[in-house]
């Protein structure tokens, strides 16, 4: 452990590789926990106050730590990708539902707006032919209101004629008593 490996010098000598070196120094470590673990059950409390033991524990203590993040992250992991695998249909089934009702709402929206188009011209043509009713209407009123005033004034003229006959044919009665009566000769 005493050799020291210069990597910058060119040719320096390389007992192996640096992934096999952290492996064996974490072997190391390992074995000097279980060693250590082994001497505390022995000595009892002068053993946790051993600064290697400290260590140890310490290390133990991560280990266990980072092993529970390991299996929260796998929970999360797997329940990420069956979200990703089970959405995914749903996301693109919705998608293609979406564009079925846009077209569908196209085709509805061009059909509402000719029907709109019909219905203005309609409205345009019928209230064309309200006013040209009414205008007709109003010239039916003002002929039979002149008919009704020309009636009134035949009809004035006509029952004061008739009344003025009445009492000339009554006075000529009366003054002539008898002498225009005719007889059978």
């Amino acid at each position: 452990l005493k050799q020291r490996v210069d990597l910058k010098r060119p040719g320096a000598p390389r007992d192996r590789p640096a992934s096999s070196a952290m492996k064996s120094a974490a072997r190391a470590l390992l074995l000097l926990s279980s060693a250590g673990a082994v001497g505390a059950v022995q000595e009892g409390t002068a053993a946790a106050a051993n600064p290697i033991r400290k260590v140890v524990t310490l290390l133990q203590n991560m280990q266990t730590k980072v092993t529970e993040e390991g299996k929260r992250e796998l929970e999360l992991f797997d329940k990420f990708m069956c979200y990703c695998k089970t959405s995914g249909g749903k996301l693109t089934q919705s998608i293609s539902d979406a564009k079925t009702k846009i077209e569908s709402y196209g085709s509805e929206l061009k059909a509402a707006s000719e029907t709109t188009a019909q219905l203005e011209a309609d409205l345009k043509e019928h209230t064309a032919s309200r006013d040209e009713a009414k205008e007709t209407m109003a010239q039916a009123t003002s002929l039979r209101e002149k008919e009704a005033a020309a009636y009134a004034k035949e009809k004035a003229e006509l029952v004061t004629n008739i009344a003025a006959l009445g009492k000339a044919v009554a006075a000529l009665e009366k003054g002539m008593t008898g002498g225009f009566l005719q007889t059978r000769s």
